[in-house]
This record gives C-alpha cells, sequence and structure tokens, in this order.
C-alpha cells in the first residue's frame, strides 16, 4: 500500500493566453490551464460540481478545446507542440491522437453534421478536418479556407447548415464558407476600420441558433454586432452603458431564444442582451478582474425534483375549491433573468458556474496559478499559509485548510523561480524572477517595497532569507554570482561561480555557511565569516549541472544536491565525502525536502512527474508518488506539522500529502504511552542501520518537555499535541475540544472559535441561538417587509373583499392565493379550521421549494414539516443547515406534526465504539497486548489476539501469560470439559488457544448451520461465532485436511457479510459479497443450508426494495413485486439494527475523491475504475478501492480471492 497519501489538491486556474479554453456538456464543464484540463462534474446528491478528473498528455500550452456536439462523453483538445487528442471523460482515457498538424493548432472545433471529424487551424490557414475514424479516416484540406490576409482569432461551424462556417480575424474582419455559394473573404469589418491599418480582433463568434444565416460578432474595441452572413449587411449594433466598455466574450442562451450574454475584458460584468434591444437589459458585476472566457450549458443541470403535495388543480373554481397560483417572478425580472448556468472564466485564473436565474454561483474558484509553480514555501509562523511562485508571474498565499488563495501579489514581474518568507512573523516574502531582479513584497500590505538589482537583467534562479540572521537574505542568477546582502540592498558577499548557480541554502546549524549548486556539477559550501570569495569546500560527482542543495536540519554538516543527471547525492562537509548516492529517478531532479523529525528521510521530486521518499541510511526509495501531471518543482512542509508536505509543479497544482503512514510504529508507540525512548531520540541513535523511526526534531522535543511538566492528565495532552503535530489540515481543529465534551469538560473551558468548526450535537442549537440573538441586536433596524405580491385585476380585489365581508373566509383566502398574496390568506386562514391554515401553509411551502426559494423556512418550521426541510437543505448542498434543523427538532424545540413523523426508532445517544477486527504482525505482540489491556471489556479482544498469534508454543504461552489466560495444554483440556457441557463458544474460544485450533471449526460450523437451518436466526445470533472461527492461524486454517472446513467457514463468512453489509449500509460492496459467497457455492464441494438460488432472490429484493424507497434522478424505479418484498422483510427480520450506530454508512478514505494520474486500477469487485487509494489483495495484481477494502474487512475478514488469507487495510 502507498506509504504517502495524497490529502489535498489546489487546482490549476483558467489560462488566459487562448480563446476557446472552456467548454460545457450536460453536467459537466472543463476549462484549461496552461497544460492540463480540468473536468468537473456535478454531484447529483448535493447538486454541487467536484473536480472529476485531471488530462495532462498535452506537454505544451493547450490553445484549444471543443465538446463533441453528439456525443456527450468526448472532447477534443490541441496544443502549441502540433498534437490534437481527442478525449473519453468517462473512461478518462486517450481515444486518439494526431501528432503532426503541419503548424500549431491555434483554434479547433468538432465538425457539426460532419460524423467523427475534428477541424482545425493555424494562424493564416489552412483549415484542416481531421476525420478520426471510418473509411475517410485520415486529415485533409478545406478547399477554399486558406491563404488569408489576417490572423484567424477563431472560427465556428453552422450547426445546422451543414459546411458553413465562419472564421473571426485579428483585423476585424470575417470570412464566410458555404458549399455552393461564393466564399466571402475578410468581409463585415466595423466600418470605423475601413480603410484603415489598425486592428480590432475578433474577441468572440457565434452563429444565431434560431437563424441560418444571422451570427454574432463581438470585436474588442468596436463592440457587438447582429450581421447577416448573406446579405453581408449589419442588422443591429449593440450600445454599452459605456464607452470603456469591451467585450471579450458572448454565448447565445438556449433556455431563452432571442437572449445573448457577454463578459466585459476590462472588470468581470456580466451583461444579458436581448436581440431586440441594443441595450443590455442587465449588468452584473461578478468580479473585479476581466472576463477571458464565457459558455452557457446547453441543458442546465438538473436539480433534484420536488413532488407536489396536491394534485395540480383546473381553473373552475368553487367556494372551497383551491386557486393555481401564479409565479413569484415579476415580468420584468423574468425577462432580464433568463434560467441558464454560465461557465465563467477570468483573466486572473478564476473559473465558476454562475447561475443567472438565481443570480448566484453554482461553483466558484476565484483564484488560481494558470502556469508553471516553481517553488512553495510555509510561512515559519503559520502552518496553515502556503505561499507559491509561478511562471504566470505572482505570488499567491493559500489557506491549506479551506485551499483557497487569501493574497496574491499584484503581478507582472515576469516568470518568478524561487521564494523565501522572512523569518518569524514579519509578513514579508522575497521573491526572485526572470528578468526584474529580486523583490520583497509585503503581504498584508499587497506591495512591493524593496527590489534588489545587483544582477541587472539576468534571471535569478533562488533567493533564500537567512533564519538565523533576519537581515541576509541570498540570491543566485546565471550570471555566475551568488549575492549575500542585508534587506536594505547592501551587499556584503559576492561569490563568482565558472557558471550559472541555480540553487542556495543556508546552513540550519551555522548561520554564516550557505551553500550553492552550480552549472558546472560542482556543489560548493562558503563561510561569511572570512572576507576569502573562495569556497572552505567544493563537492564533485555529479555528471550534469546541479540545481537544489539542502542542508540537513538534523544532522550537522550533512547536506544533499540534486542534479540533471537524475541521481540525488548526500554530501558529508566533516567527511568531505558522498556518503551515498540516490538513484531512481529518469529525469533531472528538481525538488528537495528534508523532513525535520526523521533525520534519514529526505524526499525528491523530478522532470519525471513522480515524488521518491528515500531512507539515506541505506539508499532504498521507500515510496514513489505519481500523480503529479507533469514535472514537480517545489518541495515543503512545516516544522511544526512535520509529516504533511506539499509539492508544485509544471502541471499548475500545488498538492498536499501525508507522510504519517512512513511512521506507522511511533504512532503506535505513542498511543499505548510507552517509554520516551520508543518514541524520541538523537540524531546518531535514528541513523543506524535497521533502526526503527524516532522523532528527532524541535517540536517532537517541545510536545516531551511540556508533557514532563504535566501533574495530571498527561497522556491526554500527550495524544492531543503528537496528533496536531502528525495530522494533515482539513476542518479538524477542534478535534480534541469534542473529545473534551465527550468526557464531561465544563462548557465554559471552550474556547472561543470552537462554534466555528465541528461542534457537539448538544451544543448546535444553543450557539446557533446565540448567534441569532447577537444578529438581531446589532441589525434589528433591518429587518421588516414581506413577501412582494404581484397586483391583480380590480374585479377579483372586490369580490374577494365581498366573500370576506359575508364571512366566506376560504374563498377569500384561495383568492387571494391567486392573486399571489399569500400572507393575506395566511393569516386569516385559522379562522376556517387550523387544518386548513396547515394545508394553505403546505401547498405556499411547496410552491417555494419548486422555485428553491429560501423563503420556504418559516413555512416548514411553521408546520413541523421538518423532513421536507431537511431534505430542501440537503438537495442544495447546505448540510450544515439541515443537520441544525434536524437537530433542533430532536431537542424539541421545532414541534413537528404528526403527519411527518415517520415510525422507527431514532438512533440514541451512547458511546460509539469500534470493533478490533485484526492485529499487529508478529513483531507487535506485546504492543497489541498492552492497548486492548487499556480497553473495557477486553477478554473476547485478547482470546482472538491470542488465537491469531502465528509465534512458537513458547511464545504463545508467553503471550497467553501476559493476557492472563491459561496455557495451551491447559485450554485444550478446558474445550474438551466444556464441550461435554454444551457451551459452543466457550468451547471454540478453548479449542482456538489450545495446540489443535482446528478442532474448534466443526464444532462452531455445525452450530452455525444448524441455525440458518431453522427460520428465527438472526445475524446477532450466529456472527459471535462466526467472528471467533474466523481467528484461527491463517497457516491451520489453509492445512490440506481443513479444506472442506475452510470451504464452509469462507461462504458462511461470506453470506453474513452480506448481511452485515446491508444492515451497515455499505451498499457498494453487497451485490460484489452475494457473488463471492454464490461463487464459492458453485465451484467448491460443501454441504451447507444456502442455495445459489436463494442468493440470487435475497440481493434482487435487497435492490429492488431499497433503490424504491431511494429513486434517483436518472433512472424510472418500478415497486418491488410482492414476492420481493417477502424476501425483503425476512432479510430485515433477519439483520435487525446496528447496535453500533458509528458503523452505520460507506467508508470513504482521505483523497478518495482526488483525481490521479497514476496507473489506472480496475477493480476485480466492480469491474470499473477505482477512484482515489488503491489496495491489492494477496496475489499482487488483483486491486479494490481502499474504501471497499475497508468495508469488507469490517463485515467478512476473508479476502475476495477466496484463499483464507485475511484481509487487512487498516
Amino acid at each position: 500500500m502507498s506509504q504517502v497519501k495524497q490529502v489535498g489538491l489546489l487546482a490549476a486556474g483558467c489560462q488566459p493566453w487562448n480563446k476557446d479554453v472552456c467548454a460545457a456538456s450536460g453536467d459537466r464543464f472543463v476549462y484549461c490551464a496552461t497544460l492540463a484540463i480540468y473536468i468537473y462534474q456535478l454531484d447529483h446528491r448535493y447538486n454541487e460540481f467536484k473536480l472529476r478528473a485531471i488530462m495532462s498528455e498535452h506537454k505544451k500550452t493547450i490553445t484549444a478545446i471543443s465538446w463533441c456536439p453528439y456525443n456527450p462523453d468526448m472532447f477534443a483538445s490541441a496544443s502549441a507542440d502540433s498534437l490534437v487528442i481527442i478525449w473519453n471523460v468517462t473512461e478518462q482515457k486517450v481515444v486518439a491522437k494526431l501528432d503532426n498538424t503541419k503548424g500549431i493548432p491555434a483554434s479547433l472545433s468538432w465538425c457539426w453534421n460532419g460524423g467523427d471529424a475534428v477541424a482545425f487551424v493555424s494562424h493564416r490557414g489552412p483549415l484542416y478536418i481531421w476525420t478520426i475514424s471510418g473509411p475517410d479516416s485520415g486529415v485533409t484540406v478545406h478547399r477554399e479556407a486558406h491563404s488569408f490576409l489576417s490572423d484567424i482569432s477563431l472560427f465556428r461551424w453552422h450547426p445546422k447548415k451543414k459546411g458553413k462556417i465562419v472564421f473571426g480575424h485579428t483585423d476585424g474582419s470575417l470570412s464566410i464558407f458555404q458549399p455552393g455559394s461564393k466564399n466571402q473573404k475578410h468581409v463585415l469589418r466595423p466600418e470605423s476600420l475601413e480603410g484603415t491599418d489598425e486592428e480590432d480582433p475578433v474577441t468572440a463568434l457565434e452563429w444565431d441558433p434560431l437563424s441560418t444565416d444571422y451570427l454574432l460578432v463581438a470585436n474588442l474595441h468596436n463592440g457587438i454586432r447582429l450581421v447577416d452572413s448573406e446579405s453581408l449587411s449589419c442588422i443591429t449594433t449593440f450600445s454599452f452603458p459605456s464607452s470603456a466598455a469591451s467585450v471579450q466574450c458572448l454565448a447565445w442562451v438556449p433556455s431563452a431564444p432571442g437572449m445573448f450574454v457577454t463578459g466585459d475584458s476590462q472588470v468581470g460584468v456580466l451583461r444579458i442582451w436581448n436581440v431586440s434591444r441594443t441595450t443590455p437589459v442587465g449588468n452584473f458585476k461578478l468580479k473585479k478582474t476581466g472576463f477571458h472566457g464565457l459558455h452557457v450549458l446547453s441543458s442546465p443541470p438538473k436539480k433534484k425534483p420536488y413532488s407536489s403535495q396536491y394534485p395540480t388543480k383546473n381553473h373552475h373554481t368553487s367556494s372551497t375549491s383551491e386557486a393555481v397560483p401564479p409565479p413569484t417572478l415579476t415580468q420584468n425580472q423574468a425577462f432580464s433573468l433568463p434560467p441558464g448556468h454560465a461557465v465563467c472564466c477570468f483573466m486572473d485564473g478564476g473559473v465558476g458556474l454562475y447561475d443567472m436565474g438565481a443570480r448566484k454561483w453554482d461553483f466558484l474558484r476565484d483564484l488560481g496559478h494558470v502556469e508553471t509553480i516553481f517553488d512553495c514555501k510555509f510561512k515559519p509562523d503559520n502552518p496553515d499559509l502556503l505561499a507559491t511562485a509561478s511562471f504566470d508571474g505572482t505570488i499567491k498565499v493559500w489557506d491549506i485548510n479551506t485551499l483557497t488563495a487569501v493574497y496574491t501579489s499584484p503581478g507582472n514581474e515576469g516568470v518568478i523561480y524561487s521564494l523565501s518568507w522572512a523569518p518569524g512573523d514579519l509578513n514579508c516574502i522575497a521573491g526572485a524572477t526572470s528578468r526584474n531582479g529580486g523583490f520583497i513584497w509585503d503581504v498584508r500590505k499587497g506591495k512591493m517595497i524593496t527590489r534588489f538589482n545587483e544582477h541587472g537583467k539576468n534571471g535569478i534562479f533562488c533567493i533564500a532569507w537567512s533564519h538565523k540572521d533576519s537581515k541576509r537574505i541570498a540570491t543566485c542568477s546565471s550570471d555566475g554570482f551568488c549575492i549575500i546582502r542585508t534587506i536594505d540592498g547592501k551587499v556584503l558577499h559576492k561569490y563568482k561561480h565558472p557558471a550559472a548557480v541555480f540553487g542556495c541554502d543556508w546552513s540550519q546549524n551555522n548561520k554564516d555557511m550557505i551553500a550553492t549548486g552550480c552549472e558546472d556539477k560542482n556543489v560548493r559550501v562558503y563561510y561569511l565569516a572570512t572576507s576569502s570569495d573562495q569556497p572552505l569546500k567544493v563537492f564533485t560527482g555529479h555528471t550534469a549541472k546541479v540545481f537544489h542543495v539542502r542542508w540537513s536540519p538534523l544532522r550537522e554538516g550533512i547536506l544533499c544536491s540534486g542534479s540533471d543527471d537524475g541521481t540525488v547525492r548526500i554530501w558529508d562537509y566533516t567527511q568531505d565525502a558522498c556518503i551515498n548516492v540516490l538513484s531512481g529517478h529518469t529525469a533531472p531532479v528538481r525538488g528537495l525536502l528534508w523532513n525535520p523529525e526523521i533525520p534519514y528521510l529526505l524526499i525528491s521530486g523530478s522532470w519525471d512527474y513522480t515524488i521518491r521518499v528515500w531512507d539515506t541510511r541505506d539508499g532504498t526509495c521507500l515510496d514513489t508518488a505519481y500523480d503529479h501531471g507533469a514535472d514537480v518543482y517545489g518541495l515543503t512542509c512545516h516544522p511544526s506539522r512535520p509529516f504533511t508536505m506539499a509539492s508544485c509543479s509544471r502541471d499548475s497544482t500545488v498538492r498536499l500529502w501525508s507522510l504519517t503512514p512512513l511512521i506507522s510504529p511511533l504512532q503506535i508507540n505513542i498511543l499505548a504511552d510507552r517509554c520516551w525512548d520508543e518514541i524520541i531520540g538523537n540524531t546518531d541513535r535514528a541513523v543506524e542501520s535497521g533502526a526503527p523511526p524516532l522523532l528527532c526534531g524541535k517540536v517532537s522535543r517541545d510536545i516531551k518537555q511540556e508533557v514532563e511538566k504535566l501533574t495530571r492528565n498527561s497522556q491526554g495532552k500527550k495524544l492531543r499535541w503528537f496528533s496536531e503535530c502528525f495530522s494533515p489540515p482539513g476542518g479538524s481543529k477542534n478535534l480534541w475540544d469534542l473529545v473534551a465534551v465527550i468526557k464531561g469538560q465544563d462548557d465554559s473551558l471552550l474556547p472561543q472559535n470552537y462554534c466555528k468548526g465541528i461542534m457537539h450535537m448538544k451544543h448546535l442549537v444553543r450557539f446557533r441561538m446565540s448567534k441569532a440573538q447577537e444578529l438581531t441586536t446589532v441589525k434589528m433596524s433591518k429587518f421588516g417587509g414581506g413577501i412582494g405580491a404581484p397586483s391583480k385585476e380590480e374585479r377579483l380585489k372586490e369580490a374577494a373583499e365581498i366573500h370576506l365581508r359575508l364571512g366566506q373566509i376560504q374563498r377569500y383566502c384561495e383568492l387571494m392565493v391567486e392573486l399571489g398574496e399569500w400572507d393575506k390568506a395566511l393569516s386569516v386562514a385559522p379562522g376556517v379550521s387550523m387544518k386548513y391554515w396547515r394545508n394553505l401553509m403546505q401547498r405556499r411551502a411547496d410552491q417555494l421549494i419548486q422555485e428553491e426559494n429560501d423563503d420556504v423556512i418559516p413555512y416548514c418550521i411553521a408546520i413541523g414539516d421538518v423532513k421536507k426541510l431537511v431534505s430542501f437543505f440537503t438537495s442544495r448542498g447546505q448540510l450544515k443547515e439541515a443537520l441544525l434543523v434536524a437537530q433542533a427538532a430532536c431537542e424539541g424545540n421545532i414541534q413537528m406534526s404528526p403527519l411527518c413523523i415517520t415510525s422507527g426508532s431514532s438512533n440514541s445517544d451512547g458511546n460509539y465504539t469500534d470493533d478490533y477486527n485484526d492485529f499487529p504482525s508478529l513483531g507487535y505482540r506485546d504492543l497489541a497486548a498492552d492497548l486492548l489491556m487499556m480497553i473495557p471489556d477486553n477478554k473476547l479482544q485478547l482470546v482472538k489476539l491470542c488465537a491469531f498469534y502465528p509465534g512458537c508454543v513458547a511464545e504463545i504461552n508467553d503471550l497467553h501469560e501476559k493476557c492472563n489466560l491459561p496455557g495451551v495444554e491447559e485450554c485444550m483440556r478446558l474445550a474438551e470439559t466444556i464441550q461435554a457441557d454444551g457451551d459452543i463458544l466457550e468451547t471454540i474460544k478453548y479449542y482456538l488457544l489450545s495446540t489443535e485450533p482446528e478442532k474448534a471449526l466443526p464444532i462452531g460450523i455445525q452450530y452455525v448451520k444448524e441455525q440458518l437451518c431453522g427460520s428465527d436466526w438472526t445475524l446477532d445470533s450466529v456472527c459471535p461465532y462466526l467472528d471467533l472461527l474466523s481467528y484461527i492461524r491463517t497457516e491451520r486454517l489453509v492445512l490440506h485436511k481443513c479444506s472442506e472446513f475452510r470451504n464452509e467457514l469462507l461462504i458462511l463468512c461470506g453470506y453474513i457479510g452480506a448481511l452485515l453489509a446491508i444492515r451497515r449500509q455499505y451498499n457498494s460492496i453487497v451485490p460484489a459479497l452475494y457473488e463471492y459467497t454464490s461463487q464459492l457455492l458453485k465451484r467448491r464441494e460443501v454441504s451447507l443450508p444456502l442455495k445459489i438460488e436463494q442468493l440470487s432472490e435475497e440481493l434482487d429484493a435487497w435492490r429492488a426494495c431499497t433503490q424504491f424507497n431511494k429513486p434517483t434522478d436518472e433512472l424510472p424505479c418500478t415497486s418491488p413485486s410482492e414476492s420481493q418484498t417477502a424476501v425483503y422483510s425476512i432479510l430485515v427480520s433477519r439483520i435487525q439494527e446496528e447496535p453500533l450506530k458509528g458503523m452505520v454508512g460507506p467508508d470513504c478514505v482521505t483523497g478518495s475523491n482526488l483525481p490521479s494520474h497514476s496507473d489506472v486500477h480496475i477493480s476485480c469487485l466492480t469491474g470499473l475504475r477505482i477512484q482515489g487509494p488503491v489496495f491489492f489483495l494477496e496475489d499482487g495484481k488483483s486491486a479494490i478501492s481502499l474504501n471497499d477494502a475497508l468495508m469488507w474487512a469490517k463485515v467478512n475478514p476473508f479476502s475476495p480471492l477466496g484463499t483464507g488469507i485475511r484481509l487487512n487495510p487498516f
């Protein structure tokens, strides 16, 4: 299993270089960074978009993408390396590749009505058409579309008129080609440009979907025109509110004929237009920075449907019939806000999906790097802030808990190769650029405060701020100098090298020592306390240029260097020698990082797209991460969070990694409260060959000192501090506050920021109520008003008043509803009856839910329809709101309607405990015993440990004594005695602990068989026996003489595991467990009261009944048959409720939702591609997802391969 786990991803922003870099189809949209394509897909469960995949086959700038008009799973992309790729989104793979396009494909589009064909064009043509498949496959040249006089900005095929195509040029003109008609080149140039050489590029071009000839054209400076491509005339010229406004992109709105939207180039203003008006009908400022791309989804993402609680009514009403209410939008609003979702890309890399009808973002990634990220560093005094330096000329500072940018530098710096934080809390960053020298940026003030120009226009490859002496900054450059200066610009030293200097690093043990890496393949060490400009040491050995160098923070005199020769070398300054060469990378090495706690642990990143983790004691590569899609440049971690690493790459992403699996023995030692010598040690002990990992850094020593000062609760504090040190970020900061609450700590001791994190259920309503009271005090003056009502005909109002005066209150209410004046109707409805008032409130709530209007909340609360309100919040992804309402109802703060309360018992409060399914291996038997001795009710767990322990008789007896159990010979005698008394469970227990544990198999299996032959058995009546039997030692279970019992045990565990999975709602593995059991029954000779037909019936019944209760949006669900309902009811009666409520619900490990560039693995359980971490089975080839492996092991301890070997993914 991988030792380095990806736990976070900062996606790249959308590139601002090329035109067609965003597209959408159905419930997906894509955008291009410079080198990668990001695909987002709607999660229908919560109606939110999530990153589905990153496609990164292109090695140079992506120039355009185009979605296939007839296949929603296919899109094409082109890049500056003369490459066109066809992608399959669902399978996340390349379908076809054209790698010689005879010029850079600057624009690209699928051919409408052209079958499997993609067209692309370079700057002045010709237009190439690539037929991907079929008898005519290959590349052809368009007969007329070539030899243009001006570069092509973009082109568009007509969606209805076959073969018709229009080109937009940088000089502002259009070229139109149509089969059977005269070709028109460079026509319809804006009138103001006629007769001049000025250029006004066409920035957007779209055919009118309702016409064969009309075309919308946008020029950067001359605005928007609707033109006739047949008569070559301008029909309408649209006017902007400001002369300074200019259009960067436009798109028709498919759901509102005649309407289109535009995005301004200078400021992020979205304008909504109708072809019948020359001025915009709506202007919405979405961002400060200008638009770059805009695409309106042809079919907006489907929201979850809400079924009305009452039938549709006709318009013939009596005095008691229900009126049909009107929509709440006014005519003006309905006109100016067309329903539709627009993919918006901005010049600063921001990208989002905007709901124009609701005027809100469905998804927004506000900022992002759009080019290679060369360096990343954590802020010295804050492990939650990470700075990144990029080719795009900016430094951005990210909050790694929320994965959002909180600061960004002014930009326009050219390429920024390197950055370095100022020591401590100075809030400044030093940056190194390709042409503008070095600078110091004040992060909080957002401005440059100092610049360094000693290197002239030469590129500075590395900048390093001394953390031992905060006044000194070092830079190294292509001019061959490493310059040491003070922060006010005074040059202290200029160290001349024979070639370009790429890297430098200050020693962390000696403030006057610095190392450099040079193009001449050498590493040099300089001592600043002398006046000499010559190095103290020169290390030779690399066979290509040296890039970065890094001093070890824990081992004095040890440094490493990475080179273009693909190796990392470890140097000992005190011995003047290379003490190790780390070989494995297949391309130049860039990123280097020593771990600040484990002295022998080194991480490297390379142009071969990988990150490698090394044990420098013997040069072993401990793990390799493949998830980056391009060269890896920067690696960093924070001393206070030493096992969370960040990396940056040419793929424009920053990824966060957890290294804690590398030190799992340490975590167990801390948990078991072992002595300090087994947790913390000195460097000499830690670097001994074969020594277990020991913490040697400052943070661990500080924790030890603080723990030793404590007089009580030292173990709790110790666990808390080490947990915070080891755990990656991710919103669980107040985990230990929750632990304190559960242990009964006084609420007054909770920190102020407790309510900002995850709260205990008992505090949820109280804290929210307190917040509401606070807001009421501050903003009371802003409250007031009601729901606006549209005006209706006076006769209806007059009729309503008459009805009211006649005492016909119900009719008055219905007329008010018809007029849209719900408040008036509801205010007098109790005069009819409370039942009618509730009915009216229910109807109003249903209407507001259909419109997704937040005003539904008070109506549902008033009538106590909590279930509907929770469903409403959940469907919108507002899970915190749903939880708050549900908890308030559970605490009795919301009076629930009897109609809304479903039958069934609620979850009772209790201690959530986890079962121990497996134990540590041979080397950790004492540790395992110590841990189990610390938990209550541990007798059965200790029996399982001893039964499964694979040692010799003496070692087993030693373990029995430690666990207060009889020796193996005594256990054999006890088993025989108890068997005569008829206690089956105790008999199994002592046989498993004896010298012949296989004797437990026939006894336990026969008992389970007898239970299954009856009609009233339950899971709880057989699980304890099978669970205990599963702990028989593997080497005994796989004996040939046990084959019959082994097969029966595997089948019974598979079947009972399937029922346990149904109980715990592990729905993804239920079919696999049934199939596993069926296959074993089919292939192995056994005598069991199970039939394959019975298993098939149970699986079909489970599917039919559970899917009917939880219908999906995509598939219509038919109700289960009577026989299926009967089978399922028997299953439910046997399964019963899970006693451990914390076990209910599927497992989802960290990183499951992150796309991966690693090798594609297909699950042997589902046949589908595995998303997230992979778990390999014992044959080394078969794979399943780690999520499925965890759930499988919790319900069936044996491998899905049917070998009898236990599964241990924990």
